[in-house]
């Protein structure tokens, strides 16, 4: 009941600051489907024609994934600069609940709401270019909360660097090319980025929309690896955000900017 509690006020809070600042959701939007224009006028334009379907077909699914990795796996770091920022990051730690099931839920309600955006920006790239793809939610909902759980491990990981540091907002822009990296580059390409977060369950998905496949068709290895890696980020996530939490308390570093 308490988790339910907390999910569903973390959710409201979430919601209310995206309806509140909608100007910024909506320009966060435009300017992913500006980046997959770029991307679709270049393989117009520039792109062999004979794998032009198949060219687009994948950037459209790779905006779309880099965008949601990215707002996922950064948002717990900028929800704890925001609460140092604004001097609440201390009350948090007064929660009986615990700051790590605070900013679980929140990237829970946050994912939700982000998804729903991404949702819309797949249909309006999928509407531009008059490329469909097999969306097949049976299949790429199961694969997709399944790799989330790698995103919030790594989020995790960011989160704790920031409650020592403070400012991580150079860091972060950085991350994002690395995140676009990782999301753009298939596995048969770089085989060794099956260790990396996330990548197995963005291949996974774009194999099934791509080729229209369902679960029982794809490797069950498949599953496997992508479990195995979404447990071992998670739990190195939390690891590495009490570490720092408690490095932070000892150095009195927590209600500083």
């Amino acid at each position: 009941m308490q988790w339910l509690n907390l999910l569903t006020s973390n959710f409201r809070k979430e919601y209310i600051e995206m309806k509140r600042y909608l100007p910024n959701t909506l320009a966060l939007l435009l300017t992913f489907y500006i980046i997959f224009l770029g991307a679709f006028f270049g393989i117009v334009f520039i792109g062999d024609p004979a794998s032009f379907e198949a060219n687009v077909q994948y950037s459209i699914i790779s905006v779309v994934f880099w965008s949601l990795t990215m707002m996922t796996m950064n948002f717990i770091g900028f929800s704890v600069i925001t609460e140092a920022m604004r001097g609440t990051l201390e009350q948090l730690y007064m929660s009986p609940m615990g700051v790590w099931k605070i900013m679980l839920t929140r990237i829970v309600g946050q994912f939700a709401l982000q998804s729903v955006l991404m949702v819309i920006l797949l249909f309006a790239a999928m509407l531009t270019s008059g490329q469909w793809l097999s969306l097949n939610p049976v299949t790429t909902i199961p694969i997709i909360l399944v790799t989330m759980v790698s995103m919030v491990g790594v989020s995790f990981m960011i989160a704790g660097l920031a409650i020592i540091v403070k400012q991580i907002q150079a860091f972060l822009q950085i991350f994002q090319f690395v995140l676009m990296g990782l999301v753009f580059v298939p596995l048969s390409m770089a085989p060794f980025l099956v260790f990396a977060p996330f990548v197995k369950g963005v291949n996974m998905v774009r194999t099934v929309m791509m080729e229209n496949l369902t679960l029982t068709q794809l490797p069950w290895s498949d599953y496997g690896i992508l479990a195995a890696n979404s447990a071992v980020y998670l739990v190195l996530g939390l690891i590495v955000f009490h570490r720092c939490e408690k490095i932070a308390m000892q150095k009195g570093l927590l209600g500083q900017y």
